[in-house]
């Protein structure tokens, strides 16, 4: 299972921390992340940290702005989000079993999400 939290309304330029309670597997059985979906648009891939070496990957569109991290015993991940801006709203969901394939982030499962806001 995968529970995100810590959404909310946010000013543009400002900061939010998105964590995920994960149970049922272990991050070094499956590569964790992140990914978005705002109001009309299609899913987009937001981060994915290795099971092999911890790397992560990262969308073009928050790559510098946003970083994935995982505490293993605490099985939850998250999500730092600086330099917030007005296109980064959306429902976010941590996944579990990410991927990239041909440059595009995948996931395989995922839980409830929680919505971001950013105004300007």
């Amino acid at each position: 299972q995968l529970q995100a939290s810590g959404g909310g309304s946010v000013q543009a330029g400002g900061s939010l921390r998105l964590s995920c309670a994960t149970s049922g597997f272990t991050f070094d059985d499956s590569a964790i992340g992140w990914f978005r979906q705002a109001p009309g648009k299609e899913r987009e891939g937001v981060s994915c940290i290795s099971k092999y070496d911890g790397s992560t990957l990262y969308g073009d569109s928050v790559k510098g702005r946003f970083a994935a991290s995982s505490d293993k015993a605490k099985n939850t991940i998250y999500l730092q989000m600086n330099s917030l801006r007005p296109e980064d709203t959306a429902v976010y969901y941590c996944a579990a079993d990410c991927d990239e394939v041909h440059g595009v982030l995948i996931y395989a499962h995922w839980g409830q999400g929680t919505l971001v806001t950013v105004s300007s």
